[in-house]
């Protein structure tokens, strides 16, 4: 079986999605990248799970419905929301207990609080 990535990254846009992974393997992550949900329920296979999952809710289908079954398959902790209008609440996804971003982000701020999350674990 082969080994976890350290992150495993959700988008719907093809731009932001490609620019904060370039800048997660630049800082030495190993990441894989998805535009859709099934895809990344995929790499959360049990006793091989990344470090942390990042979502980013902007133009995701039924982002409540995601974060409801990310809860179940992740330990919170090990998952940071990019908050996007109109979709989830920032209160919510709190209560859930994952890092949360609010928009606007940067590269780099999503990149450091994903160290800090990944570094949190060792």
């Amino acid at each position: 079986m082969a080994a976890a990535p350290d992150v495993v990254l959700l988008g719907t846009e093809w731009q932001p999605r490609a620019l904060l992974r370039a800048q997660l393997i630049e800082d030495g992550f190993e990441v894989i990248a998805t535009d859709s949900w099934p895809m990344l329920r995929r790499a959360l296979r049990p006793g091989s799970k990344p470090k942390l999952v990042i979502v980013d809710l902007r133009g995701l289908p039924d982002p409540e419905q995601v974060l409801e079954d990310l809860k179940v398959l992740m330990t919170p902790e090990r998952v940071l929301v990019l908050t996007a209008i109109g979709t989830v609440p920032i209160g919510k996804i709190r209560k859930l207990g994952f890092h949360v971003q609010k928009r606007p982000v940067s590269i780099s701020g999503v990149v450091a609080t994903a160290a800090r999350a990944i570094r949190a674990q060792n």
